[in-house]
Parts: structure tokens; sequence; C-alpha cells
């Protein structure tokens, strides 16, 4: 068994759609990035690459790449899966949090856990998302970005 950890953050910007979980969320502001800047799919991607030792979503899908330009985050999801199961190893469960002062997230949390649970060809029940403020602290509480971490647990096959 082995562990990974994810981290990613996007700036909030005018113009952009708010696209979380692969759920496109009404709201004034959307993230800002390459692709579809869907913050909690990206430190969930980063979180299984790095427990599978397999580099970060900057090596596999880079911002100097334009075929990536506005990409559908859960391709990209579907995509790193992919890569793990073919050098042998499975996701068992990931578990994430979104720090969003706005807009409220709950209404949307299991259309997320959904989305990453097809894309990642896992049970929903072996997927959790969570929301939290920072109580107006930070660039997330000053409504300037949404931040998201996530942590996962993969099997190794035994003959590797």
């Amino acid at each position: 068994m082995r562990i990974g950890h994810g981290y990613d953050v996007h700036r909030l910007a005018q113009g952009r759609k708010f696209i979380l979980g692969g759920v496109q969320i009404p709201h004034e502001t959307g993230l800002l990035g390459h692709s579809d800047a869907d913050v909690l799919v990206h430190a969930i991607m980063d979180s299984i690459l790095g427990a599978c030792a397999l580099g970060d979503i900057g090596k596999l899908f880079p911002d100097s790449d334009e075929k990536y330009r506005g990409a559908d985050s859960l391709e990209l999801l579907r995509e790193v899966i992919r890569l793990v199961n073919e050098n042998g190893f499975t996701v068992i469960n990931i578990d994430s949090t979104v720090a969003a002062q706005s807009p409220k997230l709950s209404p949307y949390i299991m259309q997320m856990r959904q989305n990453i649970a097809a894309a990642a060809g896992i049970d929903v029940s072996r997927v959790s998302v969570k929301a939290t403020t920072e109580e107006g602290l930070g660039f997330t509480g000053e409504k300037l970005g949404v931040s998201a971490t996530a942590i996962c647990l993969v099997d190794e096959a035994a003959d590797l």
C-alpha cells in the first residue's frame, strides 16, 4: 500500500467558469488556469501520481502544451488512472478538502464525488469530498482563490 498527497490552488477571475469535481457551479468568478482549472481534481491527480512516484500533473499535462488548453480535468484524471493501472497500481480511496470562502459547495458535493469516482473507476463510497472556509483569512478567505488538498491510498501489485 502507498499513500499520496496532493495540493493545488487557482486564482479566481472574471469571465471563467467555476468548475469543481467536474461540476459547473454558478458563481460570479471562475478559476483561472490553462485547463478548466478544476483545483479539486488537480489535487486528486497529484495525490495519485505521488503515491505511485509517477511525477505530477505539470509533468504529464504541461501548461506549455496547447492541447491541454481548456482541458476537462476529469478526462485528465481518467488518463492518470490509466497510467497508474498500467504501472501496476490500483486506487483504493481518495479523501479531499476544498478551501473556498464562496460559493457554498455542500449542494454539489455528492455530484463531485460521483464524477470523481466514475473517472477513477472506483465506487463513490471510496471518494470523500469536504469543503471548508478559512473564516475570511488568507487568499481563500479574501476570495482571491480556491485551494484543495487530497490524499489517496493505492495498492501496488505484488509482482512489481
